[in-house]
């Protein structure tokens, strides 16, 4: 997702120095450099895509980018990231005169290259507001959603909630066709009814029917979002039985699908464990 978002950002006027692991990645930025720790040079923000709060730590710890960061500039975290892990983060830039604002993101791929995710930033007022023009550049919606790591809770949240309607939706629909129903019958009337969601408005038309399965966002990166929000809602002790039962079986959907899977792909793990693939 970072690629297309360096290119709204690119077009909307702004200079971007980036930095991605793989050279071919690298090279699409329009400024790249060669350390991670090179993007804060002159730096007013410094954006991280990244999968997940290990790999933040690493980058900003032992890759020195919180240490080249100029006091004053404000790190955002657009990634899906530990809403603790996020706090810690901010506690330690803070203490370097670094402000940080959570702001993970909803939309895909498509929303990215389209300039239409939703931004969920969590942070001080202040903070957001002075980030809130390039996250404008990204999203068709940007939320002040609360204090730092109230984004990457709700990203989670909303993450627990779009993989458990796209289990459902798809146990359903299957029984459906199993029946005898046609599926894209069946979307276009569920569609126009109660039991409507994403993922029979958007990713079961778009991925699963014509059988491409490529929404651009992985199934183990949905899973790690979902384990994030059941131990959130542990740790809150509140009760989450219906979440804890969906990371069980998306976690058996990653035990079988290949590394690099789609997590619609769970349609096809669904399948073939019923011995319809």
């Amino acid at each position: 997702m970072g690629t297309p978002m360096v290119r709204r950002l690119v077009e909307a006027g702004y200079t971007v120095r980036g930095f991605d692991t793989d050279p071919a990645t690298r090279e699409r930025i329009a400024t790249p450099v060669a350390e991670p720790a090179a993007v804060a040079e002159g730096a007013d923000a410094i954006l991280l895509m990244l999968p997940n709060s290990d790999v933040v730590e690493q980058v900003l710890y032992k890759d020195g980018l919180l240490e080249a960061a100029r006091p004053g500039t404000v790190l955002v975290d657009m990634g899906s990231s530990r809403p603790h892990s996020t706090r810690t983060v901010a506690e330690w830039s803070a203490g370097r005169g670094v402000p940080m604002v959570d702001a993970p993101v909803s939309g895909g791929v498509v929303g990215a290259e389209a300039g239409t995710l939703t931004v969920m930033a969590g942070g001080a007022a202040e903070d957001v507001a002075r980030v809130r023009p390039p996250l404008e550049c990204l999203g068709s919606k940007v939320s002040h959603v609360g204090g730092v790591g109230a984004g990457h809770a709700l990203k989670a949240l909303n993450n627990l909630m779009s993989a458990t309607h796209l289990l459902v939706s798809s146990e359903a629909l299957l029984a459906g066709q199993e029946f005898g129903l046609d599926p894209a019958v069946m979307l276009e009337v569920v569609n126009g009814s109660s039991g409507r969601s994403g993922s029979t408005e958007t990713k079961w038309p778009k991925f699963v029917l014509p059988g491409t399965f490529d929404s651009g966002f992985g199934l183990r990166l949905m899973l790690k979002d979902m384990r994030i929000a059941v131990e959130l809602a542990r740790e809150t002790g509140w009760p989450s039985a219906l979440g804890e039962s969906a990371v069980q079986l998306w976690a058996k959907a990653a035990q079988v699908l290949p590394a690099d899977a789609d997590h619609t792909e769970i349609v096809r793990w669904l399948r073939n464990e019923h011995g319809k693939g």
